[in-house]
C-alpha cells in the first residue's frame, strides 16, 4: 500500500496539489487523468524521489520495486535488445558473475548462480525482451541496431520496452501510446492486463483506459478524486456529480443536443454498414456522459464549409514509398460524404499515404486527381514540431485569413483554450500539447472540405480529446484519419482500409473485429516478423464458412494438444532427473567441472524446450476455446 497523505505539490510557483491524500492499494490499476499542466507527471516525479514535496509525506514500503517509463532516451552503441535486456538489472549482475566464476572456475558458486538465475526466470529474459520488442513494432533484424540509429519516437518505444522488461511491484507508465499505432496499443493493453503489480498509468486514450484500469485518480481543484471502476465509469459518476449543480445545468443541456444532432443526422446512414448500427449505440450512449465535460475549457467547431464538390479526390493505380514502393495500385475515391479510417501495422504506409496524398511527397506511379475546390486540412506530428516559434497563436492563424477581425481570431483560439494573454505568447514558451491545440486551430481556421489526420490525439488530454471528437463529428466535409485512438476511430469514422503486406483493401468488420484480428496475430507471436495473413473481409457468409473451419479443425488440434502434453510430461521428468544429479556434491570437484558444465547446459536447454512447449499448449488451447 501506497499513501499520500495532506501532500503539496508545486512547479515554481504554481501550487498543483493542496493539503491532498489518496491511497494506492497493492495490485490496483489505476488511471491518474487531469487536463495538460494539473500535475499528473509532477505527482509521478515526486514518487520516484526526483521532486520533493512542500508538505505531507509518502509512505510506502521500504522494498517496493518500481519502475518507471523514461521521458527520454541518450544517443547509444547497445543494440536495441542489449538496451531492453539491460532494464533488467538483477539478471544482468547474475549474467556477470557466472562468467566471472566461470573464468575463476568456481563451481561451487556457479551451481548457486545458476540456480539464482533460474529463481529469477533468468533463462527467458532475452526471449522476453525480444518479444517486448516484436510488440511494440520493432522488426527482428532492428533488435540488434544500436540506440542511436533510431528516431525520437523509436526511442520512446525502447524506454517503453525497458519500463515494462524491468521486474516491479509498482509500474507508472506516462501516455506510453504517444507514439504507437492502433496495433502496437492493442497489443500493449494485453501485456499489462497481465501484469500482477500494481499500476499507474497515465493515458489520453480511453479505449486503452478502459480495458486496463479499475480505479481513476482525477486532478480537481489541486485535490485528487479517486473514482471507482474504468474510465467509462468515471465519465457516468461525475456527469451524475456535475448534473447536481445547477450552474452547469444549462451547459448540460446545450452539448447534449449537439450529440443528439449529429445522432439524428447519421442515424440516416444505420443500413449502410454493419458498423454503423453499433456506431450509433455508441453516439448515443455519449448522450449519458456528456455532463462529466461540461466543465471542459474546450468548446470548438471546424468552420463551416464554403464548398463541397460530390467527389474530392479520385486516386487511380497509386504506388508510393521511398527506395520501394509501399504499396500496390491504389485505386479509392473519396466522397463528400467520406469518413475513412487507415489500419495497418507500423511501417505499412499509412502516414506516408496521407503526405502523398497531402502532396507533401511524391507518388511513385499512379494518379491523384483532385477538384479544383478541394481545400485540404492535413495534420501530422512534425507539423506540431515546425510551428513558428517565435509566433504568436494569433499571428499564426492570421497569416492564413487576413479578412477576419483580431476578436474573431481571439474568439475561435478561445476554443482552444488560448485566452487572454496566451493568444499573444510565442509558442516557443508552449508544452507539446499545447502546441498541438495550436496546430489543430490552424489546421480548423483554413476550413477544409477533406481533413487528412495523422495520429491528431498526440499529447492531448482527455478532454481535448473529447472536444475533438465531438468537432469531428459535426465536421461536414471529408476525413481520412491515422490514429491508435479507437475511441476518435469508432466515433467519427464510418469505412476502414488497410495497408497489410503493400495490399491496400477495404477492412468490412468494425473496430473490434479488427482487434480481435490483431489480438490472433500478437498471441502467436508473429507481429514481430509481420508475416501474417491479410486480415480478412468480413461478412456474415465469411464468418459462417470460418466457423464451420474452425469445427473441422478441431480434432487435430485436441489430438496435437495430447502429443504437446506427453511432450511436456516427459520435459518435466528429464529436468526432474538433472536435478537429482546435481544434488550429487561429488559432481561440484574440480575434476568434474566438464560434466557439470554440460549438465547445466543440458537443464537449460531442457528449460527452453519446456517453456516453448508450455506456449505451443497454452496457444492450442486458446484456439480450441475459440473453435469451442
Amino acid at each position: 500500500m501506497i499513501a499520500l497523505q495532506n501532500i503539496t505539490l508545486m512547479r515554481g510557483p504554481q501550487t498543483l496539489l493542496e493539503d491532498a491524500s489518496i491511497v494506492i492499494q497493492r495490485g490496483q490499476r489505476v488511471g491518474v487523468i487531469g487536463r495538460n499542466g494539473c500535475g499528473k507527471t509532477s505527482l509521478f516525479k515526486t514518487l520516484c524521489g526526483e521532486i520533493a514535496l512542500e508538505q505531507g509525506q509518502i509512505d510506502q514500503p521500504e522494498d517496493l520495486r518500481l519502475s518507471v517509463m523514461a521521458q527520454e532516451t541518450p544517443g547509444s552503441d547497445r543494440s536495441a535488445l542489449d538496451f531492453v535486456i539491460d532494464a533488467h538489472t538483477e539478471y544482468r549482475r547474475l549474467e556477470a558473475s557466472i562468467q566471472t566464476a566461470e573464468a575463476n572456475e568456481e563451481n561451487l558458486l556457479l551451481a548457486q548462480l545458476h540456480q539464482d538465475l533460474d529463481d529469477i526466470d533468468g533463462y527467458t529474459v532475452p526471449v522476453t525482451a525480444q518479444r517486448l520488442l516484436g510488440g511494440l513494432g520493432f522488426a527482428v533484424n532492428q533488435f540488434d541496431e544500436p540506440v542511436e540509429h533510431f528516431s525520437g519516437g523509436w526511442r520512446v518505444r525502447l524506454n517503453l520496452a525497458a519500463a515494462l522488461m524491468c521486474p516491479s511491484d509498482l509500474l507508472m507508465l506516462d501516455e506510453p501510446t504517444n507514439h504507437l499505432d492502433l496495433e502496437a496499443t492493442v497489443w500493449l493493453e494485453q501485456w499489462l492486463k497481465q501484469y500482477e503489480g500494481t499500476l499507474l498509468l497515465i493515458s489520453h486514450d480511453r479505449q486503452f483506459l478502459d480495458g486496463i484500469i479499475d480505479r481513476v485518480f482525477s486532478f480537481e481543484g489541486k485535490q485528487i478524486v479517486g473514482y471507482t471502476g474504468n474510465y467509462s465509469a468515471y465519465e457516468k459518476l461525475r456527469a451524475e456529480k456535475l448534473s447536481l449543480q445547477q450552474a452547469a445545468f444549462e451547459k448540460q443541456q446545450k452539448r447534449k443536443e449537439e450529440i443528439e444532432r449529429f445522432v439524428n443526422r447519421f442515424r440516416y446512414k444505420e443500413s449502410k454498414a454493419k458498423q454503423a448500427q453499433s456506431r450509433l449505440k455508441e453516439l448515443q450512449r455519449m448522450q449519458d456522459i456528456a455532463p462529466a465535460h461540461v466543465d471542459s475549457p474546450f468548446q470548438f467547431n471546424f468552420p463551416e464549409v464554403e464548398e463541397l464538390p460530390s467527389y474530392l479526390l479520385q486516386i487511380e493505380g497509386l504506388s508510393f514509398g521511398y527506395e520501394s514502393a509501399l504499396t500496390d495500385a491504389i485505386i479509392l475515391g473519396v466522397r463528400s460524404d467520406s469518413r475513412i479510417g487507415l489500419l495497418g501495422y507500423n511501417g505499412s504506409g499509412k502516414s506516408t499515404l496521407l503526405k502523398v496524398l497531402a502532396g507533401k511527397l511524391d507518388a511513385l506511379s499512379g494518379e491523384i486527381i483532385r477538384v479544383r475546390k478541394l481545400r485540404l486540412g492535413y495534420f501530422a506530428q512534425h507539423q506540431v514540431d515546425e510551428l513558428p516559434a517565435t509566433a504568436s497563436p494569433l499571428q499564426v492563424l492570421q497569416k492564413f485569413d487576413t479578412t477576419k477581425t483580431e476578436q474573431e481570431i481571439r474568439n475561435f483560439l478561445g476554443g482552444f483554450d488560448f485566452r487572454g494573454s496566451r493568444v499573444d505568447e510565442k509558442i516557443a514558451h508552449f508544452s507539446g500539447g499545447e502546441k498541438a491545440r495550436v496546430a489543430l486551430a490552424k489546421v480548423a481556421w483554413q476550413k477544409p472540405n477533406l481533413l487528412l489526420l495523422d495520429e491528431p490525439t498526440n499529447h492531448l488530454d482527455l478532454d481535448m480529446c473529447h472536444a475533438l471528437t465531438m468537432a469531428l463529428q459535426d465536421f461536414q466535409g471529408a476525413m481520412i484519419v491515422v490514429s491508435h485512438d479507437r475511441h476518435l476511430m469508432g466515433n467519427t469514422v464510418d469505412q476502414f482500409y488497410s495497408i497489410h503486406e503493400g495490399k491496400f483493401t477495404e477492412f468490412k468488420g468494425d473496430l473490434h473485429e479488427y482487434e480481435s484480428w490483431v489480438r490472433r496475430e500478437n498471441s502467436s507471436d508473429k507481429a514481430q516478423s509481420k508475416t501474417v495473413e491479410q486480415p480478412p473481409k468480413v461478412d456474415k457468409k465469411a464468418q459462417r464458412q470460418e466457423a464451420a473451419a474452425r469445427r473441422r479443425e478441431l480434432a487435430p488440434l485436441r489430438k496435437e494438444s495430447g502429443k504437446l502434453e506427453t511432450q511436456m510430461t516427459r520435459l518435466q521428468k528429464e529436468l526432474k532427473t538433472l536435478d537429482e544429479r546435481l544434488a550429487d556434491e561429488s559432481l561440484y570437484a574440480p575434476e568434474n567441472k566438464t560434466r557439470l558444465t554440460e549438465i547445466l547446459q543440458e537443464q537449460g536447454a531442457l528449460r527452453g524446450q519446456l517453456e516453448q512447449t508450455e506456449e505451443q499448449w497454452l496457444e492450442l488451447q486458446e484456439k480450441l476455446g475459440e473453435a469451442d
